[in-house]
């Protein structure tokens, strides 16, 4: 029997709304499926009712399930499982994964400010525009990206990098800038702004990618912090034979 745990920073009814959720995304629960009443998941999870109740509301304000009167309360038709991204170790790989989607980013926030890189990222050019967009698949969003891009590359297209996806766009705009990229992926928790974005509660499991591009005199290009739902993303890896 799942419990939640007393010892979590995390709220226990964010703890039980993910717990739901995630038999959401497995398939356990289905589309259009009643859900178990509010005095049964608070049994299952040793919790006060008003604990569950909190619980499946932040689901229903997420669209996952829908109350019906006098019936109980559903899986919608919302709660689609959604197609994992494929985090991929190559420039190349990376390009062509962008050009075969469709979607088109919705930006939050624009300015000019320089990206928080370390020394170790490479030099600092002297202006970057900043574009905070949030990337969705059949209308849930499943990334956060936090991205920087050299001023004079901007400027070559800055209609084309406003409204597609910046990495085709800098690649068939000017490839040859790209000297080195490299790509870093570390696993955290949801800021309670990111979460927000991604409709995922705090401190929820994300995925977080960082992005550096650098030209042919160590200068960074593009820099990127990607956070991913962790529902979203999938690595997968080829080890190779196991024969002797």
């Amino acid at each position: 029997m799942s419990r939640a745990s007393l010892s979590s920073p995390v709220p226990l009814y964010l703890q039980i709304a993910d717990s739901l959720r995630d038999r959401i995304v497995r398939g356990v629960w289905q589309q259009g499926e009643v859900i178990p009443t509010l005095e049964q998941i608070a049994a299952e999870f040793d919790v006060a009712r008003v604990t569950a109740r909190q619980a499946v509301q932040l689901l229903m304000s997420e669209g996952v399930l829908i109350p019906q009167r006098g019936r109980g309360t559903f899986v919608s038709a919302a709660a689609l499982t959604m197609k994992p991204v494929q985090v991929v170790t190559t420039l190349k790989a990376l390009v062509e994964m962008y050009q075969a989607t469709s979607q088109q980013p919705v930006t939050v926030e624009e300015s000019r400010r320089k990206p928080p890189v370390t020394a170790a990222d490479g030099k600092l050019a002297e202006e970057y525009m900043y574009m905070k967009r949030v990337h969705s698949s059949d209308g849930l969003p499943y990334c956060v990206i936090s991205l920087y891009l050299e001023e004079n590359i901007f400027s070559m297209a800055p209609d084309r990098f406003r409204d597609e996806l910046v990495i085709p766009v800098l690649v068939s705009l000017s490839p040859q800038c790209i000297a080195k990229a490299r790509q870093t992926l570390t696993i955290g928790s949801a800021d309670a702004v990111t979460a927000r974005l991604l409709r995922v509660p705090t401190d929820a499991p994300v995925a977080r990618v960082q992005r550096v591009f650098n030209d042919a005199n160590n200068v960074v290009i593009y820099y990127a912090d990607v956070v991913y739902r962790g529902d979203a993303i999938k690595v997968e890896m080829d080890l190779g034979s196991v024969l002797p």
